[in-house]
């Protein structure tokens, strides 16, 4: 097995769903997507990545071609192969990479608020990613978390999504959180996603700060076949932000 520690609340469910969760937190971030899953009677399968949640982290280096590997073992052992992949976020590009790597276990690819390369598109938005990168790389997440969750949660009515976001990120080993920050700045998908043939959507907040609609129009360009939503009134957290119509566009498309 594995070693990656999950959620699996309906194990009876008829077609696994693979959920891989952002940068900072873990796969109970997914809570307002379990029950949908489950109710239309999906398998949904939400790991916690190394180091996050309750995954443990050797220290020997983090990486998106070993996690692929770890999700892959991870799904055979629940004998849920193949599945349909949701990726948030960071969760968004190992989606990709779990899809490149082992593209038989993957049915249908469902990728948020997610990237090709790490590239801002702004001068906000590099001044937010150098802001971040130095705080992680000099102080670890702890120092960054508040930075993150103003980011992600910006809206007075958010102050408790916030805080559990803060709670979040510091909860993460230190030293997983830089590896998997550097993973991040390191990727770069353009070159192999065109060889990507399975069904796959790309859901974009509209109001996203972190990564620009504009970025995820190109992720979805680089996938023959693939098509874009833009949510409105969500930003990057778009499963939590508008769950109802997220729900929805999961169900619809999973279902065809």
């Amino acid at each position: 097995m594995s070693g990656l520690h999950y959620l699996d609340p309906n194990p009876g469910g008829n077609v696994p769903v693979l959920l891989l969760h952002g940068l900072g937190t873990d796969g109970s971030s997914w809570v307002l997507q379990l029950a949908a899953l489950a109710g239309a009677g999906f398998r949904p399968i939400a790991p916690d990545a190394p180091g996050f949640g309750a995954s443990g982290y050797n220290g020997k280096g983090w990486s998106a071609h070993r996690l692929a590997d770890q999700l892959a073992d991870l799904l055979r052992g629940l004998e849920a192969v193949p599945a349909h992949v949701i990726g948030l976020s960071m969760g968004g590009v190992l989606a990709q990479q779990f899809a490149h790597d082992h593209p038989a276990l993957v049915s249908k690819l469902i990728l948020v608020s997610t990237f090709t390369v790490l590239r801002p598109d702004s001068p906000s938005g590099w001044k937010y990613f150098l802001r971040r990168a130095f705080s992680v790389l000099t102080r670890g997440p702890d120092a960054q978390a508040q930075i993150v969750a103003e980011r992600v949660f910006p809206e007075a009515r958010d102050a408790e999504l916030r805080a559990m976001l803060v709670r979040s990120i510091r909860s993460a080993d230190p030293r997983a959180y830089r590896g998997a920050m550097l993973t991040l700045a390191g990727f770069d998908s353009r070159r192999w996603l065109p060889r990507l043939q399975m069904p796959v959507l790309v859901v974009t907040g509209a109001n996203d700060t972190t990564v620009s609609p504009m970025r995820q129009r190109l992720l979805a360009e680089r996938i023959p076949g693939a098509v874009q939503v833009v949510v409105a009134d969500a930003g990057h957290a778009v499963p939590v932000d508008q769950p109802q119509v997220f729900n929805r566009l999961v169900l619809d498309f999973l279902g065809k």
